[in-house]
């Protein structure tokens, strides 16, 4: 969660003195600011570690710059340099290792010695690769010879040799070139390999050689524009993110790239994305933009290539992020197509048209579901996000999730509904403010959250409103993407024992709050604004803790019920980030539980076991959740044409109503024509399993309450 927009006065009174005494000492110790262009990005980057290795004791992890964040640093330095490790020789990393407890030492004095010897191997290391990859497609290629490769970085070491390299890059461009004779040959209507005609066979595999050499001359065109300032802006965000994974060294570019960076918007298709170990991966899909109303792109998928329509692909593989940004944007109504890489997993191309966001469909929803067996009334409210427009009336007097809820609870009740499905899944986050406001109207008052701040003081927001805008029955449905507000919100309902929680085994687990810096709005001094645009620190200052004393960071909120997910043996989620801070816990606070009683957990969580077992549904998610799983274990790749080509089928026969990187999906979530959005979420809540069982979940609740002669007040 970002507050940099929450708590402005507070914290320009703790960081703008630090950081304007920071720049006056620095000019102060007489360095000498060459003019000379070489020497000019170490300058700028000396200003920048010292105004870098202020701030950090700022961050809420209290760590130190020494030995152990250096070793940190170094491994995600590394890891953007050459994650696939397709460029670097083993003797050339363990050059660079020579630095890997050295970059504390180059921090505090300003001197940076690692990024110039790393600039100058990358550099060799390109055009060395760049050379093997024309070689290699010079030749034609076997596809009837049994062999595979490894296709997981982590299990790879660096090649001793440039034969080992060499390999290592023939087996990739194989099945690069399989792949794409094998999609030529679709279009062209021959059904199986066999049916390619022999006289047709060389000719199609020669022209599929020419389109993966054409990619990657365009990838080494983009990799050779690659600065010695990039390298030192890689080399910062490294020592930045040592601290966790959401502490980060933003660069400078554009007004219009920066505010993208801050944002994480990119328009035309509606995503947020980040550049990680080289690759460029989705952190979330924007509510009602193009990409969520298409269907299947989904958080921490890995955008592999970008084609505009049907032209042909771009390899954006280890591009940087403002370059993949202009790739994927463009005008409305233009069609973009991602190539994809999902956990367990083949690519899929996922084509989506641009649009202007709609940003009705960032709002709350809410619907009525009408139950035809017993003639109840359920109410549905979808939060995707906790907005709150802080330009208009200084927060007050602009839209927001909060005064949204409230009147569809309003106009629910007046429908006469029994229960309530609070939908919080693929929810990120947002305004503090409503994650307690939201919470709050489920309640009387009470605390909802603790915030810690790095110094160690802490404060409870609390609900000071005594009024209950719904009293009934309540489910939250989460998943392993909501997170921060909505874990707030899921937390403080669950540990009032307000509402049950159903989903997925655990939600995101991101407890901790950004304060983010515009360091040229901060460092106005003489002398400092020819090195503008400094960019910007994104710093972790403070932590969620729930009423009950626990942290939501890295555990997430764990459901009351969990229900299969097609997902869960895939890797998202805090406790899968590169120094994620742990879960911990702090004292309690007092709060009075709901006094009208939760039904028995137990009970309802074997109810509901029973369903599921039952729910075709459920048992289809599970069996894909398996295939995944065994996928996700099996990182080698065959470069046999029959084998290729059978995975081929068989991924296009496991894409289904559940599986959502399949066609049908795709089709189930876009919108049909002439269909209103009242209908399209009442029909998507019809189809969707988890949406149900919830119900049947408030049905349990209500007969519980009915036996036990309860009455339910509205």
């Amino acid at each position: 969660m970002n507050l940099s927009n929450k708590f402005p006065c507070r914290w320009s009174q703790v960081l703008l003195p630090a950081l304007l005494a920071a720049a006056a000492a620095l000019l102060a110790v007489g360095y000498s600011f060459a003019a000379t262009e070489p020497d000019f990005a170490q300058n700028r980057t000396r200003v920048l570690t010292y105004v870098l290795r202020q701030q950090v004791n700022h961050h809420f992890s209290g760590k130190p710059i020494d030995d152990n964040l250096s070793k940190g640093a170094f491994q995600l330095y590394l890891k953007q340099l050459d994650y696939q490790k397709r460029f670097l020789l083993d003797s050339e990393v363990k050059q660079l290792r020579a630095y890997e407890q050295q970059i504390d030492d180059e921090i505090m004095v300003g001197r940076i010695q690692l990024v110039p010897l790393a600039e100058r191997l990358m550099s060799q290391g390109i055009t060395r690769a760049e050379r093997l990859v024309r070689q290699l497609l010079a030749q034609p290629f076997d596809f009837t010879i049994t062999e595979d490769y490894e296709t997981d970085p982590d299990k790879l070491a660096y090649c001793r040799t440039e034969s080992e390299l060499k390999e290592r890059w023939r087996k990739e461009l194989k099945y690069r070139v399989l792949s794409r004779y094998l999609a030529m040959a679709e279009e062209q209507g021959f059904a199986t390999p066999a049916a390619i005609p022999k006289e047709k066979r060389a000719p199609l595999e020669q022209q599929a050689r020419e389109k993966v050499l054409k990619q990657h001359n365009d990838y080494f065109v983009r990799l050779h524009q690659d600065t010695l300032q990039d390298q030192y802006d890689r080399y910062l965000n490294a020592f930045a993110r040592a601290f966790d994974p959401h502490t980060g060294y933003l660069p400078p570019q554009s007004k219009e790239d920066f505010d993208i960076s801050m944002r994480g918007t990119l328009e035309g298709i509606g995503a947020t994305l980040r550049d990680d170990e080289g690759y460029i991966k989705v952190v979330k899909i924007i509510p009602g933009s193009p990409a969520d109303r298409q269907g299947q792109l989904q958080a921490d998928d890995i955008i592999l290539s970008v084609a505009q329509g049907p032209g042909e692909p771009v390899d954006i593989s280890d591009m940087r992020l403002r370059d993949a940004v202009a790739l994927i944007r463009g005008k409305k109504g233009s069609e973009v197509r991602l190539t994809v890489k999902r956990a367990g997993h083949k690519p899929m191309v996922i084509p989506i048209v641009r649009e202007v966001v709609i940003i009705e469909e960032s709002f709350v929803k809410s619907a009525v579901i009408d139950d035809p067996d017993s003639g109840r009334r359920y109410g549905y409210i979808k939060i995707p996000s906790f907005y709150r427009d802080f330009e208009e009336g200084g927060g007050n007097g602009g839209r927001n999730s909060t005064d949204d809820v409230r009147t569809a609870l309003m106009v629910l009740k007046r429908q006469g509904i029994v229960g309530l499905i609070l939908d919080l899944r693929n929810n990120g986050g947002g305004a503090l403010t409503d994650a307690v406001g939201v919470a709050g109207l489920f309640i009387e008052k009470g605390p909802i959250v603790q915030v810690r701040s790095s110094g160690g003081n802490s404060r409870v927001l609390e609900d000071q409103d005594p009024s209950i805008a719904y009293q009934g029955p309540l489910i939250v449905l989460v998943n392993q993407f909501s997170a921060s507000a909505s874990e707030i919100v899921a937390g403080a309902l669950q540990d009032y024992r307000r509402a049950v929680i159903i989903g997925s085994e655990h939600t995101h687990g991101k407890g901790t709050v950004q304060l983010i810096m515009n360091l040229d709005e901060t460092l106005t001094l003489h002398n400092m604004s020819r090195y503008q645009p400094l960019g910007a620190l994104r710093l972790t200052t403070q932590k969620f803790y729930r009423v009950s004393g626990e942290s939501t960071q890295y555990r997430g909120v764990v459901p009351d019920i969990i229900l299969p997910d097609r997902q869960q043996n895939s890797k998202f989620g805090e406790r899968y980030l590169d120094f994620s801070l742990p879960w911990d816990a702090i004292g309690g606070v007092k709060y009075l539980s709901w006094n009208k009683g939760v039904a028995d957990l137990a009970w309802l969580r074997t109810r509901s076991q029973e369903r599921v077992e039952r729910n075709q549904d459920f048992v289809k998610i599970r069996q894909v959740a398996q295939a995944l799983a065994e996928r996700l274990d099996k990182t080698r790749q065959s470069l046999h044409i029959d084998v290729v080509f059978k995975e081929r089928q068989e991924f296009g026969k496991e894409s289904g109503p559940h599986d959502e990187m399949g066609e049908e999906a795709a089709a189930k979530n876009a919108r049909k024509a002439n269909e209103t959005d009242q209908a399209r979420l009442l029909r998507l809540l019809n189809e969707d399993p988890y949406a149900q069982e919830a119900k049947a979940v408030l049905v349990d609740m209500l007969n519980e309450v009915s036996a036990n002669s309860l009455a339910v007040k509205h």
